[in-house]
């Protein structure tokens, strides 16, 4: 094997070397990522429209968080009355329980009147730049399976679909080239939600955290000087070139070794992201930092716009995530409250925090969990998991504020008015980023894979 045989590009057309890589969009997307390791010159990823959003902050509450307690009022008229039901979980056995009622109170908020609980009173407080979704679905009613749903726009793992960020990284490449293109921040309730699957390690998420060391292991050990380090990089670069040769096709070994570069880049850029030292007070009262409760979430936030503003694509942050995200409330509704106030008062400030910098209007902000909560619990005072009608919303980056649309029906449980498969928010995010969702598939294995299989596509009554 040749040089020649690895490093076709640049030696052949430009034209030539997409239509071996595939063409069309993927075939530049690729050019894309290779053009970033230094094996294509002139490559370049035109978005299919004029975006919107320059960067996606998506924030996962894991575990199911309750849009009847939330963002999706019902009156208690229903309260202890039986109605038709299914079992929890798995066993979707069809049976009667009773509705179990709302103890929030909700306020209209803003110029567009929309209510909010009290839960979320900072939330509340900036719905006019909120487009809130009322009608979200899905049709996994368990965690895994549903973070796998709502991450990925996939049931079940018989292929290894990467997850949305990892999309968005592949198709678009890095804004910055000294930091990683998808960012996690917090712990995830899956895996799956880092994975870059089919797509390549290279474009899976990097984590990152607020404190001291923002990536575990970023620092070199203490006395290993800059002449020491500069040494061994070089010394690393000639053997990754000489491994490269002979393993050029394997997606992991380049990811290893497109990691330790993009690591010893960091150690001089992600530092600095992290040292809030020179942030005025006012902005660290937005975020609620220095207060007990809001104090993780809101570094975890500010960590977030810092990243946007250093051109990171796609940061998501999972909330209270592990096992099945501790947003579940099956024995008590109550259990959302210490959640809601350690997320409301960040979540407010994030959104003030780039409005006032003028970056709303290029960040997308979106809020989600992978599922909703029912009117009715099994003999208790929670409320079990609903994948057929739940909110989300999103803020900033071309979307309408102050608005809602779909609903559910009177109790909370099905999605009735303007229904929207989980897919519908997918293909939301990728427009407002410039990509057609359509042209999101690569063939893999012979079988040509989709980011979103179903769906009526992007939601256009939330969009400016």
């Amino acid at each position: 094997m040749t040089p020649n045989d690895l490093f076709p590009c640049g030696r052949i057309s430009r034209r030539r070397f997409l239509h071996q890589a595939g063409g069309g969009f993927f075939g530049v997307a690729l050019g894309g990522l290779w053009a970033e390791a230094g094996e294509i010159q002139d490559a370049h990823l035109e978005p299919d429209f004029e975006p919107k959003a320059k960067s996606v902050i998506f924030l996962f509450m894991c575990g199911g968080v309750s849009h009847i307690d939330t963002f999706d009022p019902k009156d208690n008229k229903w309260a202890g009355k039986i109605i038709d039901a299914v079992g929890f979980g798995d066993n979707q056995a069809e049976m009667k329980r009773p509705v179990i009622p709302c103890h929030r109170t909700f306020t209209r908020y803003g110029k567009s009147g929309i209510p909010v609980s009290d839960w979320f009173p900072h939330v509340g407080s900036v719905i006019d730049e909120i487009a809130l979704v009322r009608s979200m679905w899905c049709n996994e009613a368990n965690h895994a399976p549903a973070v796998i749903e709502t991450c990925t726009g996939h049931r079940g793992r018989q292929f290894d679909h990467p997850t949305l960020g990892s999309w968005v990284s592949y198709a678009l490449g890095s804004g910055n080239r000294n930091l990683p293109t998808f960012v996690n921040i917090g712990r995830p309730t899956s895996p799956v939600q880092l994975t870059g699957g089919y797509l390549g390690a290279t474009v899976a998420a990097t984590p990152f955290q607020p404190g001291d060391t923002p990536i575990p292991n970023l620092y070199p050990p203490n006395g290993f000087g800059a002449t020491e380090r500069d040494r061994q990089m070089q010394t690393l670069q000639e053997l990754n070139r000489e491994f490269r040769e002979l393993y050029a096709i394997n997606s992991d070994i380049s990811a290893r070794a497109q990691a330790y570069e993009l690591a010893a880049r960091m150690q001089v850029s992600a530092p600095q992201l992290v040292d809030f030292s020179k942030e005025p007070a006012s902005v660290l009262e937005l975020y609620g930092i220095g207060e007990k409760e809001t104090d993780d979430f809101g570094r975890q936030l500010l960590l977030a716009r810092r990243l946007a503003e250093q051109g990171v694509r796609f940061i998501q942050i999972c909330h209270a995530g592990g096992g099945n995200g501790r947003w579940d409330a099956h024995d008590d509704i109550k259990s959302h409250a210490p959640l809601c106030r350690a997320t409301d008062k960040p979540i407010a400030g994030l959104i003030r925090d780039l409005k006032q910098r003028g970056m709303l209007d290029q960040t997308l902000v979106v809020w989600s969990s992978e599922f909703g909560r029912t009117p009715w619990s099994q003999n208790t005072t929670g409320r079990d998991h609903n994948p057929k009608g739940y909110s989300v919303w999103l803020a900033g980056g071309g979307v309408k504020g102050g608005t809602v649309h779909g609903a559910t029906d009177e109790v909370g449980y099905k999605a009735v008015q303007n229904p929207h498969y989980y897919s519908d928010l997918h293909a939301t995010i990728l427009q407002q980023l410039g990509l057609d969702y359509k042209k999101m598939k690569l063939r893999v294995l012979g079988r040509t894979m989709k980011l979103v299989e179903e769906g009526d596509g992007p939601i256009k009554d939330i969009l400016a």
